[in-house]
């Protein structure tokens, strides 16, 4: 019981030793299997069919890596099938700029929900790629880490 008293008075005072970072990683592959368990013995409970689609790491063991997604779906995926973040998905439509300013000419209408591909960031922009358009987008409501 003393020590989870501690463990608490240690967070209250040092809450950021407590608070970890969140990761997002990418799909390496164009069909993942997420399965119930860390296991391949474990049932699939879904496959996504999205290369460099953008997941949250919430959990890991041994080579697997538990995730979610940004519909909340969530499962095991090997860690086989991962590579660091490389994609974003805005979670409201945004414009796509020529330049990393508002002022500079909008290129297209990015609608929510698309995977887009970061070629590099600056501040609160990023250069990004879809399938027929890159330029800057603002780093403002999307999923995904730009770190």
């Amino acid at each position: 019981m003393k020590k989870f008293f501690f463990l608490i008075f240690i967070s209250i005072l040092f809450p950021s030793s407590v608070v970890s970072e969140e990761i997002f990683l990418s799909l390496k592959k164009n069909k993942v299997n997420v399965r119930y368990g860390p296991s391949f013995e474990s049932p699939v409970k879904f496959i996504y069919k999205k290369i460099n689609l953008p997941i949250k790491l919430i959990d890991q063991k041994e080579n697997w890596r538990r995730i979610i997604d940004l519909k909340n779906n969530s499962g095991w995926i090997h860690q086989s099938q991962l590579k660091k973040i490389n994609s974003i998905i805005p979670i409201e439509d945004r414009i796509l700029f020529k330049k990393p300013s508002i002022f500079s000419k909008p290129i297209a209408k990015v609608k929510k929900g698309r995977v887009l591909i970061l070629q590099k960031c600056e501040g609160d922009w990023c250069k990004i790629k879809s399938e027929n358009f890159k330029g800057w987008i603002k780093t403002e409501k999307i999923w995904g880490s730009i770190n």
